[in-house]
């Protein structure tokens, strides 16, 4: 089946393949400082409320931009899972949430300093109660990608649900992909225990950090190298100098710079929109450059926007 896409000015028709992302689901409240923090008393700031989680922001960039998408998370039985629930609804997200009974939505609060550096602060609610009885089995079948929101997996609470799905996504020959969430999460459960419990993904995405974290090295071009041992595709994102994949083990990386961003607004969720613009090219066998800018001019479009997620 052949579905347009629905963002940017130009139509670009692709191979339609089902993803089904495995992830987390929050209410971001985002606070921009207007001056420098006056450490133990007040600063002005801008702070508004939006729809977050790595996994359920890639699951709505993918949606809005022409493609097929089910999300499975978990939400609170409370206003702010409703609303986090009717949101991906209205993306065009096939959201199957389970509604936890005890645990409130998740919520991060996202402090970004004046000068635009970002600090995050995450209470994943619902989220760490994600098992593997939450995961519908229709979703499992040929022919579909998985991907994986490391957050998710490197939860202990929602880890077991994470490790369920591989499993099931692996009986039913699908392909797999997961990312590297962020790098002190990552940092505290490993770097061996993470490629063991990732073993047999093909397609990695990380950034110059979490690649620091997995391998030891500090240049991003040999960090991505030495993952391509374990990945067949790996894809190193570089924020403004756009990003690179190894494959199969060639020796040399394709590179494709980031597009011109007329404004930077908030870098909230880019990476979350990269991998959105990225999959649907790579699930159908585009060249490597192409999915790079795929995935970079989905990124520079949520860079223009305030909080994680395109505009409903």
């Amino acid at each position: 089946m052949l579905r347009p896409a629905r963002l940017g000015h130009s139509k670009v028709v692709t191979t339609l393949t089902r993803v089904v992302v495995i992830g987390d689901l929050m209410t971001d409240t985002v606070a921009h400082a207007s001056l420098a923090l006056a450490r133990g008393s007040d600063t002005p700031a801008s702070v508004t409320m939006h729809g977050g989680g790595s996994g359920a922001n890639i699951a709505a960039w993918l949606a809005v931009d022409g493609g097929d998408v089910a999300f499975v998370g978990r939400r609170g039985a409370d206003i702010a899972g409703r609303n986090r629930d009717m949101e991906l609804m209205g993306y065009g997200v096939d959201a199957r949430l389970v509604m936890d009974p005890e645990r409130p939505t998740g919520t991060c609060v996202v402090m970004i300093t004046h000068k635009g550096d970002h600090t995050m602060l995450s209470d994943p609610g619902a989220n760490a109660a994600l098992s593997p009885d939450d995961l519908p089995q229709d979703l499992f079948a040929p022919g579909t990608h998985l991907h994986v929101s490391g957050y998710t997996l490197l939860n202990n609470g929602s880890r077991h649900a994470v490790l369920a799905s591989l499993s099931l996504a692996r009986r039913a020959g699908m392909t797999i992909s997961v990312d590297g969430a962020s790098s002190a999460p990552l940092e505290r459960v490993g770097a061996e225990p993470f490629l063991q419990m990732t073993n047999g993904a093909a397609l990695l995405f990380v950034n110059s950090d979490q690649g620091k974290v997995l391998t030891g090295r500090d240049d991003p071009s040999q960090a991505a190298r030495v993952l391509n041992a374990w990945y067949p595709h790996v894809v190193m994102k570089l924020g403004a100098d756009g990003a690179m994949t190894y494959v199969g083990g060639r020796p040399d990386a394709v590179r494709v710079p980031a597009p011109p961003v007329e404004r930077i607004v908030d870098r909230t969720g880019a990476g979350d929109a990269f991998v959105a613009g990225f999959l649907p090219a790579w699930l159908d066998k585009k060249p490597p450059g192409e999915a790079l800018a795929s995935g970079c001019r989905l990124a520079g479009r949520a860079l223009g926007l305030v909080g994680a997620r395109p505009l409903l």
